[in-house]
């Protein structure tokens, strides 16, 4: 067996790097200021857990790249061959501020773009360690990362593998349980078999195991509960008649996929079949819809009206979908408010649902990878009610 490699090779971020340096001569930036860990980690392939103690990269049009980070971190981004400069600051808040570090480290001037997500503190703390320089807020970063690289691409295609046998796991466990004629599984205990399953294929077939903020997982409800869009797992017991989904992701390289599908145990009723069968509609013409070219508005206004013709669209809670990438949910957005063009290299999901108070909730979901014809779902479990129905 061929070993998967999750650690993408340090000379991939000089190619990020020189995209994200083309992009701020764009926009006419001398450097480029961001502590978000995404970035962090899409920029030098460092990945952390974030803390009061800041990390940060620096980036000069110029070329030096330059990450702020704690001493404590700095033996573990070697380890990791984080593609920059270290210079490390003792500890927080230090006699010498940690942002004061960085500014005695690069001379900050010019005009400097920072990062939109960064907390107004550090924000503030940048300001006041670098006052020759104009700090401009820009979301170059995150537009940046709408495009995959083909080596971002292997990744999502491996994760999405791993998410369709996380819900094949999730389905012989029910179904495992339902042939011994005991107790079927709590939403909890199908959470943790979905998630064990998920982790045991990937530190068994993976070397250089990335693991990101959430490694495998997702949300697990049955009956009323998954009429809660984002309901946590909870101790109730899977039902005879129940509709229950399975909203399952996972990270590999750091890089998210989600793969969701709602299942009935028992033969459907009229009502369950036909809220599922709109949802595979609304699902379908999403996958036939997203291409290059497309607002996302429209994307989202050609699947969720597939639900309003059905004259369900009271029980609409939420847009199509989203982007994808280092995070699960990620800009751009698949929805009214969002007119971004759809372009051949980005990865949104699918994902229209509708939540029937008291009764339950209908949801299926694929992440899509953009081409310039169309969109290829990475996600291929079986959408439709009768390959979605377990037999009692």
């Amino acid at each position: 067996m061929t070993v998967f490699d999750q650690r993408l090779a340090p000379e991939f971020f000089d190619t990020v790097q020189q995209r994200v340096r083309e992009r701020m001569g764009e926009e006419g930036f001398d450097a480029f200021l961001t502590d978000h860990p995404e970035d962090i980690a899409y920029l030098t392939g460092f990945f952390h857990h974030p803390s009061e103690r800041p990390v940060a990269i620096w980036v000069e049009a110029g070329g030096r790249v330059v990450m702020l980070l704690p001493e404590l971190e700095r033996e573990y981004a070697q380890s990791q061959s984080a593609r920059a400069e270290l210079v490390a600051f003792f500890e927080f808040p230090g006699v010498v501020p940690p942002f004061q570090v960085l500014a005695d480290a690069v001379s900050p001037r010019g005009r400097v773009g920072f990062a939109t997500t960064m907390p107004y503190q550090r924000l503030a703390a940048a300001r006041a360690a670098m006052p020759h320089a104009e700090l401009v807020p820009s979301d170059l970063l995150t537009r940046t990362r709408y495009l995959k690289f083909p080596e971002e691409v292997v990744l999502h295609r491996e994760a999405a593998r791993i998410t369709d046998l996380m819900l094949e796991a999730g389905v012989a466990l029910v179904r495992e349980a339902v042939a011994a004629g005991g107790e079927l599984p709590t939403e909890a205990e199908l959470e943790r078999h979905v998630t064990s399953a998920g982790t045991r294929v990937m530190y068994a077939e993976h070397r250089n195991v990335v693991v990101a903020s959430l490694l495998a997982g997702g949300l697990v409800y049955s009956g009323a509960n998954s009429a809660f869009p984002h309901g946590l797992p909870s101790v109730n017991r899977l039902r005879a008649g129940d509709t229950f989904m399975l909203s399952l992701g996972c990270a590999v390289g750091g890089r998210f996929v989600e793969g969701e599908r709602t299942f009935v145990l028992g033969e459907p009723t009229a009502e369950q079949r036909r809220y599922h069968d709109t949802i595979r509609d609304a699902q379908r013409v999403g996958r036939e819809t997203i291409r290059a070219g497309l607002e996302c508005r429209e994307a989202n206004r050609l699947c969720l009206d597939v639900i309003r013709d059905a004259g369900l669209g009271e029980f609409i809670r939420h847009r199509q979908g989203h982007g994808i990438g280092l995070g699960m949910h990620e800009a751009p957005w698949l929805e009214d408010g969002d007119a971004t063009l759809l372009e051949a290299g980005m990865v949104v999901s699918n994902e229209p649902g509708i939540y029937v108070p008291g009764h339950a909730g209908y949801r299926i979901s694929d992440s899509m990878l953009v081409t310039a014809d169309g969109a290829e779902p990475l996600t291929t479990y079986p959408r439709s009610l009768d390959e979605c129905t377990i037999a009692l």
